[in-house]
């Protein structure tokens, strides 16, 4: 079943690679993601992401020109299997030349500095989706997840994890809105993935059109706070936003500290069911989170994708239904917006 996937670290991960001199490439690696790989999961577009570690970079923006630059020429090496999209008609005709679909997008608003010409300027380079924040507060917004406050909350000795504290305070900042209007005005999808609760309630006001979360699951079934409440799944899919089933095993199963959870099909089949009674059938959609987590026990690697089509087909969805998950309904957003 063709598949469109709306989050992936892979081309960060290369970059890194391709730094340290290791032969390592998009056609071919050992990472989760690969063309061959791609292939074999009968891939229709994947969307990679630029993600940018704020804490171990001088600037940020300098970073992603850099890894756009290894982007665009893996790309082109390999051009008769993957090209860029920038709009609507490129994916259709992608479709049409048998070549699948590369759509770019940031992962760490800090890469704007807060700077709406910086935005225009991501767009001109090709940024079609920009998550909002990582795990840092930048000149955006605050995430739920604060990387520099791990240590200081697990300090405080507190009975509840800080992975499970929602940050229902700190949300975008003045900048930060007016950052959201311009990538709604101009065309650049908003990804409130890692954004604390109050910050999607002011995506939520700020904006008119769908956004998404790009990579995230839900709350009820597992309690991190990178995950969405009930109430935002509600909001998302009223607006016609997409939520992407987020693969890590953290985001899809509550366990002890002294437990690992190595992640099942049956996990990710939860979520979807849960997502899609909570929101309905259009909000649901994939976002991996390929190469920027640890892996997935039963989903190793893109090449084993069917393998979630065929358990949610057994557990009750109809084909339908796993077309609009696995693609449709991401298409559809992409079709309104891009």
């Amino acid at each position: 079943m063709k598949a469109v996937d709306m989050h992936c670290d892979t081309i960060s991960k290369l970059y890194e690679m391709a730094k340290e001199k290791r032969e390592e490439d998009l056609l071919r690696n050992h990472c989760h993601i690969d063309l061959q790989k791609l292939k074999k999961g009968d891939a229709l577009l994947q969307n990679f992401a630029i993600f940018i570690d704020k804490g171990k970079v001088d600037n940020p923006f300098e970073e992603f020109v850099r890894m756009a630059d290894y982007y665009y020429m893996e790309l082109k090496k390999n051009g008769d299997i993957i090209a860029p999209v920038f709009c609507w008609n490129d994916i259709e005709q992608n479709k049409r030349d048998g070549k699948i679909s590369a759509l770019l997008t940031v992962e760490e608003g800090a890469v704007c500095k807060g700077d709406t010409a910086y935005v225009r300027s991501l767009y001109r380079l090709g940024v079609r989706m920009m998550t909002l924040t990582w795990n840092y507060v930048n000149e955006i917004g605050h995430p739920n997840i604060n990387k520099r406050s791990y240590e200081g909350e697990k300090k405080e000795n507190t009975k509840i994890p800080f992975y499970k504290i929602a940050d229902m305070k700190n949300g975008l900042t003045e900048v930060g809105k007016e950052v959201v209007e311009e990538m709604e005005r101009i065309g650049m999808i908003i990804d409130v993935s890692h954004l604390s609760d109050k910050g999607f309630y002011d995506v939520l006001s700020v904006t008119n059109k769908p956004f998404v979360a790009s990579h995230s699951n839900a709350r009820t079934i597992c309690s991190w706070v990178r995950n969405l409440t009930d109430d935002m799944i509600r909001k998302l899919a009223l607006r016609g936003g997409v939520i992407g089933l987020n693969f890590c095993p953290d985001f899809l199963t509550d366990v002890s500290e002294s437990e690992t959870d190595p992640g099942t099909i049956a996990s990710i089949v939860e979520h979807a069911k849960y997502i899609t009674n909570v929101g309905g059938i259009d909000c649901l959609g994939l976002g991996s989170d390929f190469d920027g987590i640890e892996g997935h026990g039963e989903l190793p690697d893109y090449s084993y994708l069917p393998m979630l089509s065929d358990a949610l087909m057994k557990a009750g969805f109809r084909e339908s239904d796993v077309e609009k998950i696995f693609h449709g309904n991401v298409l559809s957003i992409y079709k309104e917006l891009l």
